[in-house]
């Protein structure tokens, strides 16, 4: 997807409001402070120290840092709200601002559950207001190209992808991400959901079926584990209660098949963040872009000179400018939306199964 340096005229600039005041959310308005048609109206935490932080960094006023969403949204009244709390505060803030009237962006994963997602989904028709999911390897250079492909038919019929998303020794040590009550899960529902939701894109979105997962706890509740040197040593142990590791095999109404990896500590040489598709007519690889197909009765592979944009310079970053910015536009000019609530339900549909499957052993679960 191109890097637009171009600012565009602003005849109506939406007024963004926060709920998370925390990491996520200081990326999110670094990005819509740069747009010209944007004005962020307040930021909410329930913790004080994060709008105090908020405050000095952005010089955000007294009167835009709430501590309660609720009344933000009545003193504020903002067009969107861009909800960036833990998982397990998602829906109840995504539904009481679509019920206020704004538009909201959530970030990912949609929700604790596929049944939260549905009464976000209908909430937000009822209130006639947009909802999009921070979805953000979609809108990556190398997703948008292989998804041309794929509408293209260079791949023919997709019939198995593999998703991985695999970390060495990288447990968060901030936050509430060990914690599967306030998180939902480990690994799967974090990091595996990105890797996931970009290979179901390029896929088609095909409608779940059935999974099956398994999951395992080994490393992130030892203590001794916590002192090995790593990218982030001395997590908090004590309270974790998500898996380390977790598999699961999805099937799909058009006959194709998912093999997800999801790992935030494991005995691997190095992290691993790829998917790999094959098809009746052609594969790719995407860490390392490649197409592979059939050509002059030779087997070839096709790899990009360039991919557009100026991705790498921008960082962590630049995906939040983009995803960001395709949600500004879908509010207000109408453009569609990347990153639908209808993708967010049936991305997490499939996390829901995984999950399931691996409590009930391995047994497969339906997914209706």
């Amino acid at each position: 997807m191109a890097r637009s340096t171009a600012r565009r005229p602003a005849s109506k600039k939406l007024r963004v409001a926060f709920v998370g005041g925390g990491m996520i959310a200081g990326a999110h308005i670094d990005a819509l402070r740069q747009m010209d048609d944007v004005e962020i109206v307040a930021v909410c935490d329930v913790k004080a120290p994060v709008l105090k932080q908020k405050k000095e960094k952005y010089g955000f006023s007294d009167d835009m840092l709430f501590t309660d969403p609720a009344k933000m949204l009545r003193s504020v009244k903002p067009d969107a709200v861009n909800v960036c709390t833990p998982n397990g505060a998602h829906a109840k803030n995504t539904i009481d601002a679509l019920k206020a009237g704004a538009h909201v962006i959530v970030e990912k994963p949609m929700a604790m559950s596929a049944k939260e997602c549905k009464d976000m989904i209908a909430a937000a028709k009822k209130a006639r207001r947009k909802l999009v999911i921070g979805f953000q390897y979609r809108y990556e250079p190398r997703t948008q190209m292989f998804k041309q492909a794929a509408d293209e038919g260079v791949f023919g019929d997709i019939l198995f992808g593999r998703v991985q998303a695999l970390r060495r020794r990288g447990i968060p040590n901030w936050g509430v991400f060990g914690q599967k009550k306030l998180q939902g899960g480990g690994p799967m529902i974090d990091i595996g959901v990105h890797v996931l939701e970009m290979t179901h894109y390029v896929m088609g979105s095909p409608k779940p079926i059935a999974a099956t997962g398994m999951t395992h706890t080994y490393i992130g509740d030892k203590k001794d584990k916590t002192k090995v040197v790593s990218m982030w040593p001395g997590w908090d142990y004590k309270t974790y209660t998500v898996e380390d590791l977790a598999v699961g095999h999805i099937r799909f109404d058009n006959g194709a098949v998912i093999h997800i990896e999801a790992m935030f500590a494991g005995h691997i040489e190095k992290d691993v963040w790829d998917f790999q598709l094959m098809g009746t007519k052609g594969g790719c690889t995407w860490s390392d872009p490649k197409i592979f197909t059939d050509e002059l009765g030779h087997m070839v592979n096709i790899q990009p000179a360039h991919l557009a944009g100026n991705w790498h310079a921008g960082g962590f970053n630049r995906f939040f400018e983009v995803k960001n910015r395709n949600f500004v536009d879908h509010v207000l000019y109408n453009k569609p939306t990347m990153a639908p609530a209808e993708h967010g339900l049936m991305v997490q549909q499939m996390l829901d199964a995984v999950y399931a499957s691996a409590a009930k052993g391995g047994q497969e679960v339906k997914i209706t």
